[in-house]
């Protein structure tokens, strides 16, 4: 494989770990982490916003915070035209939300971005969210719900008290197979 080949590949990745960042820092509240997906001066629009970065994590925070008790960012299909040190990019997502009135909301749409390499570090310099379709869906029994130690590997948070921060990651708990009929081994 050429150098060139090499470089176009590691300049994918590195795109996509910043889109990644994204998503990661707005459902785990790390303000740090969502920041570094973005140039400072970036200007992006998500529904009825339209600004920069710092003012784009206090109003989205603000409105999961309010909304929801749980949200994934879950990004999809992506395509990367590369241009020496600009990127344009096209990221399918899927959105879904626990509301605190325990109703699901679900949203899928696009992230078109223009990320740009300064310094050489990609971020997002543009970006667009289309929103392509949007609706709530109701509330069904969480699965697993009745396991007395679902969360005995840490609970889900919105913060770095998340297990996913945790390093190194350790098993806390006992050794269990359940058997297919119902019954424990």
């Amino acid at each position: 494989m050429d150098a060139e080949r090499l470089e176009r590949l590691a300049d994918r990745q590195d795109i996509l770990d910043c889109l990644n960042r994204f998503s990661r820092g707005m459902d785990r509240f790390d303000r740090e982490l969502f920041l570094s997906a973005f140039h400072p001066d970036a200007t992006i629009a998500a529904g009825s916003f339209v600004g920069g970065p710092v003012p784009l994590y206090a109003w989205a925070r603000a409105l999961h915070d309010q909304g929801q008790a749980a949200t994934h960012h879950n990004l999809l299909n992506h395509s990367c035209e590369l241009a020496g040190h600009i990127a344009h990019t096209e990221t399918y997502y899927l959105f879904v939300g626990r509301n605190r009135d325990d109703s699901n909301w679900i949203a899928g749409g696009r992230y078109i971005d223009r990320l740009e390499r300064r310094g050489g570090e990609w971020r997002i310099a543009l970006r667009t969210n289309v929103i392509e379709w949007s609706g709530v869906i109701p509330t069904m029994p969480l699965p697993f719900a009745e396991v007395p130690d679902i969360h005995g590997n840490g609970a889900p948070a919105r913060s770095r008290d998340d297990p996913s921060y945790q390093r190194p990651l350790t098993n806390r708990r006992a050794t269990h197979i359940p058997s297919i009929t119902g019954g424990q081994t």
